[in-house]
Parts: structure tokens; sequence; C-alpha cells
């Protein structure tokens, strides 16, 4: 993964650290399938120890930085496609002029994106998914829900998933051989590039399955926003506690 994406992912999660703590007995609003979704994570999350975290871990180490940068880049070049259709969805035209460059001089200068000439263009990398689309129409996120194998998720983002894939170029690769040895090599260098991510989820003194939890939301929140998400009007528990230092107001006079 870019280094670009890794920053704020663990800006994020480092900012989580100390806002996850749960209340005993509380049960978040957000997570009506919780005793499913702890379910899942932890069989995810058994997959990945046993599997995918080995093998990626195996992969950074005996990948060349250069090649394991050149492979990244050629996958984020592939994904510009998913976020053009989704600028344009979303009317974000200038964007998607921006998008549309970034594909242009990264698959042709860049030699079919392995290398990124577009970021040193005033183009930077943009984040759009059918997801997001439906969060700027106005469609709810629905309950956080854990999907098997892909993780976090929501009802209306696990979905919408389809419809990127859909778009996506790997969708298109005719030999099924190499269309999935395509999906599997993206799906190593995805894992690889959150390694720095997963150490901090792992010495995080808290429940993972809550910092996971939070750190998505939060993220898909200020991605539907482009960074500027709307304060949320939600009952804040502690907001009514009593503060001694304040004056206390005076009852209004009855007529």
């Amino acid at each position: 993964m870019p280094l670009s994406r890794q920053i704020p992912l663990l800006s994020l999660l480092l900012l989580l650290l100390g806002g996850c703590a749960t209340v005993d007995g509380y049960k978040d609003p957000r997570d009506p399938l919780e005793s499913y979704n702890r379910a899942m994570y932890a069989f995810n999350d058994d997959f990945d120890r046993a599997l995918f975290k080995p093998l990626a871990e195996g992969y950074d180490k005996v990948t060349p930085k250069p090649i394991n940068r050149g492979i990244s880049n050629f996958f984020s070049n592939l994904d510009d496609v998913v976020v053009l259709f989704n600028d344009l969805l979303q009317l974000k035209f200038k964007q998607g002029l921006s998008d549309l460059g970034r594909i242009s001089w990264n698959s042709t200068v860049g030699l079919l994106g392995l290398i990124d000439v577009a970021s040193h263009m005033d183009l930077p990398k943009h984040h759009e998914d059918f997801g997001q689309t439906l969060g700027y129409w106005g469609v709810n996120s629905g309950p956080y829900l854990v999907l098997p194998f892909l993780g976090p998720s929501t009802v209306r983002d696990g979905p919408a998933l389809v419809v990127d894939w859909q778009v996506d170029l790997l969708a298109e690769v005719e030999s099924e051989d190499t269309r999935w040895g395509l999906i599997g090599l993206k799906a190593v260098d995805t894992r690889a590039g959150l390694l720095q991510a997963s150490r901090v989820i792992d010495s995080a003194s808290l429940d993972p399955y809550s910092f996971m939890r939070d750190a998505y939301l939060q993220r898909r929140q200020s991605l539907v926003h482009d960074g500027n998400p709307p304060i949320a009007e939600e009952f804040d528990p502690f907001a009514e506690e009593f503060d001694p230092l304040e004056e206390p107001v005076a009852p209004a006079e009855t007529p």
C-alpha cells in the first residue's frame, strides 16, 4: 500500500487509542448485529493469523521495495478507474478530470501504473467507491457489518462492492487463472501494506473489535463527506454531568 494511504489510516488508529474504551453494558446503536459481527471478526482474525498475515509478512520480506511499490502502484492505478466512475456519479467533475489525468499519465508514462508519476504532477490520489456514492446521495450507512474474509463494512457498503466490481478492470481479465492470480496478489499486497497498522491494533490495550469498528466507521464517515463530516447529533451520556463551577439557573417565575 502506498505510504500516502498508510499515514491517514495510522493517524486515525492512533487517535482512537484514547477514545475507544467501552462502558460496561453499553450497546453501540451503530452495531445491533454485534453478536454476529464479533463471531465473524473472530473467524476472520483466526484466518488472518493462521494464513493471511504470515503470507503477507513473507511477501513483504522477500519482495524488494521498488518492486513492492510498483505492484502497489499498479493496483492503485486500476483502482483509479473505479474512483473515476464514482466521481461522475457524485457529479465531482473537477475531481473526475484530475483522476482521468492520473489514469492517463500513469498508464502511459508510468508504464501501466508501475510508476506513480501523476502524484508529482499535482494530480493527487482520491478515494471513492459506490458505498461513498450512496452516502453522497443521502443513503444512510445502516448497521455495522463484518463480512467474511473482507472484514469491516456496513449494510450499505457491503452490497455496494458488487457495483464497484463490475467497473474493476480485474473483472475484465478473460483468463480465470490470471484473474484470480491478480486478485490474490492484490489481496496479499494490500495486507502487507497494513502490517504496520495491524501492529498498532495488536499493541493497543483495548477491545480490538471495538477499536476496528470505530476506526472503520469514522474513516468511512470522513470519506463520504470528503474529510469534513458533520457533527453527529447523538446523545452524549456525559454531557449532562453536574458541573460544580457552573452557576445555577434561576427557576422561571410562575404567573
